[in-house]
């Protein structure tokens, strides 16, 4: 994390905060910072220890180190949660759309994938619901994620013994869809029209309209290019769950939180202040006019939202298989077409 970015959180934290804020103890000296709490939080954070790992770095106890980590996660959550795990714009539409289609995949906004992680201290009334193969306890967590790393959608605190179809129908991944409020996307794939937005998913996701999948046994050349395209292209979410552990070890490492509530607040703290730093990473190097290298000609365009149609018919919408198929094939040829061989 970079230092202006950790001192920026600092500061916010410190004046709308009442925890993080300065004060005095009853005898007159000054209590803890507000840079204190927030080093013990961050180091708690990155490096998966317990919380008596920074008594002696920053002077905090074990218990006033744990009392800092929840507060940070709550306080971090309320402050950037709003701008960090929102749904996407229609700029961040139009940006997303845009690099799928050089990549092949027009209308593709991202991919999504479940990652689990082990909860060590589960109470053992639950350790039958929350384990399953490993035989250890675990909560899942679904996300989309697009190609710098940004996590766009973050569902988390199923039990581990679900797979990614019971999570899927727990999800609120399609809500706003559902109900109406999200922007319009309209595309053109091989000259076909389509007006959902979709995402890259493995084998064990449905035939949806809004997903699409990699091809088992591809057997003719086309049906091998867009496998390899698919299964490249798909590798997004991965890396993005990857990234994630990787910055922040307590994530990769088995929780030793009791409560389920505190432990999905760590979770979601961890996931914003990724991509606060891919935010601050992505401004850090495009010093260039991303305009310059855009093609000039479109085939999307994202509109405002729509309240045609009932509910139920713009789930069915969503589920629709045979749109799905078409849509598939239409890649299929369009990959061919950009990067198949002459």
């Amino acid at each position: 994390m970079n230092k202006e970015l950790f001192l920026h959180i600092v500061h916010r934290l410190s004046t709308e905060v009442e925890y993080f804020q300065p004060g005095v103890d009853a005898t007159g000296r000054s209590s803890l910072t507000p840079l204190q709490k927030c080093t013990a939080t961050i180091r708690q954070l990155a490096y998966g220890g317990g919380s008596d790992t920074v008594d002696e770095y920053v002077r905090i106890g074990e218990t006033t180190a744990r009392r800092c980590l929840h507060n940070f996660a709550a306080g971090i959550i309320d402050l950037f949660g709003g701008e960090y795990l929102r749904r996407p714009t229609p700029e961040d539409l139009q940006r997303l759309l845009s690099s799928g289609e050089q990549r092949g995949f027009p209308g593709m906004i991202g991919s999504i994938d479940c990652m689990h992680w082990e909860w060590k201290n589960c109470p053992t009334a639950w350790k039958g619901m929350y384990s399953r193969g490993s035989g250890k306890p675990t909560i899942v967590l679904e996300a989309v994620a697009s190609y710098d790393l940004w996590i766009w959608h973050a569902f988390f605190g199923a039990p581990g013994t679900m797979n990614d179809l019971n999570i899927l129908d727990r999800s609120p991944v399609f809500d706003d869809i559902i109900n109406g409020i999200a922007p319009q996307v309209n595309f053109y794939v091989n000259g076909t029209p389509y007006h959902y937005a979709y995402y890259l998913t493995d084998g064990i996701y449905p035939k949806w309209a809004t997903f699409i999948q990699s091809i088992r046994l591809p057997q003719n050349q086309k049906h091998s290019l867009f496998a390899q395209t698919q299964e490249a292209v798909r590798k997004d979410v991965e890396r993005a769950f990857g990234v994630l552990q990787a910055r922040f070890a307590v994530v990769r490492n088995p929780s030793n939180i009791w409560d389920k509530e505190k432990i999905g607040n760590i979770m979601r703290a961890c996931i914003i202040l990724h991509n606060m730093i891919v935010e601050d990473e992505r401004a850090s190097r495009t010093n260039y006019n991303v305009d310059e290298f855009e093609e000039d000609v479109q085939t999307f365009s994202v509109n405002m939202p729509s309240t045609v149609g009932s509910t139920l018919e713009r789930r069915t919408s969503v589920r629709n298989r045979q749109v799905h198929q078409h849509l598939k094939n239409d890649l299929i040829e369009n990959i061919w077409t950009k990067f198949g061989n002459p």
